[in-house]
């Protein structure tokens, strides 16, 4: 690890922070619900916003591997994965604020944000859903012969529903280019995933399958790294599928305006002396990195974010016409 890869992967992960704090602000707003008092100002952002602030060293390690060509699809919790991949992040915020300029010209909002052009194949609001359409990917890549594969980004609580055991069957029978990322932070919704899960886990049922696999500390943005570009090169090599289990910690609550008083004080405490970005930022000033080169790259992130928080709110809301786009006729088969 050099230090101006891993200055690399400091970026990215201040860029996903950044974007999730503002974010979160944007959605606060007039609102009175799950504990927090009400604003004078009215949310910017409508409907559910699922932070992943604390497990920016997975989506930073990972997709700093990833070529533009090769895909991947994320979770309801995946704006971190939209950015590590390389999307835009005012058209993203443009879709969070729900104008006709973002992504998904304001339809899909914060859980399906999807750019094609950086091989982002989409968010996904059902819990493992993913995983079907990463390993339908992966074959397609293989009938054609081409030579990218696909990252496919789920949490601890996917695993305990079918498409995890069929997706991966499937990709370890055939063989299929697909890392598969297990984005652990240890707790599915408001619930502990182990008092939910039998037997050893995620890693465990993975080694079950035959998938060589690997367990790393998910807030060690340089193991995560390390990890995945030697999986990487092995799915590249015609090696088959691969297994990533990274441990993590969900900083939030399950929502964005949901304070998550239901977990242990010193629980969070504690896994906020392990916050990646701090992790990160001590071993860079070890390496020699300057204090001031860290502070200069932040203050260039504050600068895009803020750029994108202020375009998107002037940006112009859908037409009501743009309904009836998009969409398709059942009974013809056809998009409209």
């Amino acid at each position: 690890m050099t230090p101006h890869r891993l200055l690399d992967l400091y970026r990215l992960m201040s860029r996903i922070r950044q974007f999730e704090n503002a974010a979160e602000i944007a959605s606060q707003g007039g609102v009175a619900a799950w504990g927090l008092a009400a604003s004078a100002k009215p949310a910017l952002v409508r409907g559910p916003l699922h932070l992943s602030t604390g497990q920016e060293a997975v989506a930073a390690g990972v997709c700093h591997n990833l070529e533009r060509a090769d895909m991947l699809t994320s979770t309801h919790r995946g704006h971190g994965h939209t950015l590590a991949k390389g999307a835009d992040a005012t058209k993203m915020m443009c879709e969070l604020f729900g104008r006709a300029t973002g992504y998904n010209k304001g339809k899909g909002g914060s859980m399906h944000i999807a750019d094609f052009s950086v091989g982002m194949l989409g968010a996904n609001g059902v819990v493992a859903a993913g995983i079907p359409i990463a390993t339908g990917a992966a074959h397609a890549l293989k009938i054609r012969r081409q030579p990218n594969i696909v990252a496919c980004f789920f949490g601890d609580g996917a695993t305990n529903r079918g498409p995890f055991l069929e997706g991966l069957n499937w990709a370890q029978v055939y063989q299929l280019p697909i890392l598969f990322v297990c984005e652990d932070n240890r707790i599915s919704a408001t619930t502990p995933t182990p008092a939910m899960t039998a037997g050893a886990g995620a890693f465990a049922r993975a080694q079950a399958m035959g998938i060589p696999s690997e367990q790393v500390d998910g807030n060690d943005v340089a193991a995560v790294d390390a990890a995945a570009q030697k999986m990487v090169r092995e799915i590249r090599a015609g090696g088959g599928p691969r297994f990533l289990h990274a441990v993590t910690y969900r900083f939030k609550g399950h929502v964005s305006v949901d304070p998550g008083t239901y977990r242990d004080a010193k629980e969070v405490e504690a896994a906020l002396l392990n916050d990646p970005l701090i992790v990160t930022r001590a071993r860079l000033a070890s390496m020699g990195v300057a204090e001031a080169d860290m502070a200069a790259l932040e203050a260039q992130v504050k600068t895009e974010i803020d750029t994108a928080l202020q375009t998107a709110e002037a940006a112009p809301w859908p037409v009501v016409a743009d309904a009836y786009e998009d969409i398709m006729s059942t009974g013809a088969g056809v998009w409209l």
